[in-house]
């Protein structure tokens, strides 16, 4: 398994909660499901590490990191800041095929929250945005994208919402969707800036912040 694979992986092993943050991070199990050596998984661990997802501890192995509330805050304005920018290149950018695949997710989404179906709901809106920082083309922006959302993925996708929160992000996406079809630029960073201050305090106001 190449390196690349093996952060991978294990990146989505931590974010996606299959090890609690805070838990000691099971290197001999990873081992044998990823079939890999020590080495190559610790020197995952290491890059993961400089993410802020996993805390080595010296001679000790290595535990799932914590979120604070202030990590939450300083995470979410950062994501926000990406995201606008990421709006803003790939309105001019932006295929037709991508626009077509952004508006299946978008048509999947709504019908997820008409069914009430939060984590299939959640799997898609979570497509949405990672599909517009595609768009924007820039591997830079893509890569400190990556690695913030990758921190806050479980805040920001697992938080539950309130009826009247729900409704309101469906009609910032239809919102989000009609500014990249009009290629507005400008209309679509202002929309995603709003929709990224939104969760950042929803997620606060859960408390969703897991250690301090």
């Amino acid at each position: 398994m190449m390196h690349d694979e093996v952060v991978s992986r294990l990146r989505h092993v931590l974010t996606e909660g299959e090890i609690p943050p805070g838990a000691r991070i099971p290197e001999r199990e990873l081992c044998a499901s990823f079939a890999i050596s020590r080495t190559p998984l610790r020197e995952a661990l290491k890059v993961l590490a400089a993410e802020g997802l996993v805390v080595l501890l010296p001679n000790r192995g290595s535990r799932a990191a914590k979120l604070t509330q202030k990590d939450v805050k300083e995470l979410f304005e950062v994501c926000e800041a990406l995201e606008a920018a990421a709006g803003e290149l790939a309105c001019p950018r932006i295929s037709d095929e991508q626009l077509r695949e952004i508006a299946d997710l978008q048509a999947n989404m709504v019908e997820h929250y008409r069914a009430q179906d939060l984590l299939s709901y959640y799997r898609c809106n979570r497509l949405i945005h990672e599909a517009i920082v595609r768009a924007a083309d820039n591997a830079v922006l893509a890569g400190f994208y990556e690695s913030i959302a990758a921190r806050i993925r479980r805040a920001r996708f697992i938080t539950p919402m309130s009826p009247e929160h729900w409704g309101l992000a469906i009609q910032e996406h239809e919102g989000i969707l009609n500014a990249l079809q009009r290629r507005d630029a400008g209309g679509l960073a202002h929309i995603l800036r709003t929709h990224l201050r939104r969760k950042r305090e929803e997620v606060v106001r859960a408390g969703f912040a897991e250690g301090e």
